[in-house]
């Protein structure tokens, strides 16, 4: 693909609104009608061996963003949370992001926060809740579990600040339409435990028995490329190493490739990290 020819678009608020109904109603003929069977029961007494834990700042300082998105998007958190934590996928089983949280509304308590929209950002109902969506598929990629639907930001908004994880690896979230859904092809149960502290979302992953393997995951092939149009496009390929006990490499693999419109100036990321 030659990613340099992406470009942002331009979109009438009708094609997007019609466009956010049909694949709404896809995804609910899906989830009444498809084969898949969706993980729903919840446990709380947790499984003895963490797979891998991981967690994340809840509030940061992004550009030209007013801090009451971060504390909303803290509230919106709190409420999703409590509909994953304790969530068990059985052998066979897929988790649906969505299907589990359900549609974000202020009858359910959620307040406006932070949405992403075609590279910039506007209020919404709910909003903030990529954060979850990104911890669960960095989470996941540290286990034997199978991604079966991640969807990548098209844009790349915000300039890093202290990025400890590579460009890309996260995953977008939209009711209903952009889902994450994680399957276990394993033989044994997972179980999903997320809380929020003062400072950070904690998530683990945990299971019956002792992990087998560890993973490393890393970037290659990061550019920052010139439009034909004027602008820049962003591009990595994230790959994933898997140790087995005595830490020897069993596999590198190709996990995904990211294409993002960037929409900053690309010195100004380097002034953030200096």
């Amino acid at each position: 693909m030659d990613f340099t020819s992406l470009r942002p678009k331009k979109r009438t608020n009708i094609r997007i609104f019609i466009g956010k109904q049909y694949y709404t109603f896809k995804r609910y003929l899906t989830w009444m009608f498809g084969k898949q069977k969706y993980a729903e029961k919840r446990q709380y007494e947790w499984f003895p061996h963490t797979v891998y834990k991981h967690q994340t700042v809840l509030l940061r300082q992004l550009r030209g963003v007013d801090m009451w998105y971060q504390h909303n998007k803290i509230k919106n958190l709190e409420i999703a949370i409590k509909q994953l934590n304790g969530i068990v996928i059985k052998p066979g089983e897929t988790f649906s992001y969505w299907k589990l949280i359900g549609k974000p509304t202020r009858k359910k308590g959620y307040l406006d926060g932070m949405v992403l929209h075609y590279g910039t950002f506007k209020k919404g109902i709910g909003g903030g809740l990529c954060q979850l969506s990104n911890l669960l598929y960095w989470m996941t990629l540290h286990t034997p579990l199978t991604i079966t639907e991640r969807n990548r930001h098209s844009y790349d908004v915000f300039p890093d600040s202290n990025r400890t994880q590579p460009f890309g690896s996260g995953a977008t979230c939209a009711y209903n339409y952009l889902d994450l859904q994680i399957k276990n092809n394993t033989e044994g149960p997972f179980q999903l435990y997320l809380a929020l502290t003062d400072t950070h979302l904690v998530g683990e992953w945990r299971a019956l028995q002792p992990s087998l393997y560890s993973y490393e995951i890393y970037e290659k092939e990061h550019q920052i490329t010139p439009a034909y149009w004027g602008g820049y496009v962003r591009h990595n390929i994230i790959n994933r190493k898997i140790y087995n006990k005595q830490h020897q490499l069993v596999e590198d693999e190709y996990v995904v490739e990211n294409h993002a419109i960037m929409m900053y100036e690309p010195l100004l990321e380097h002034k953030i990290n200096e």
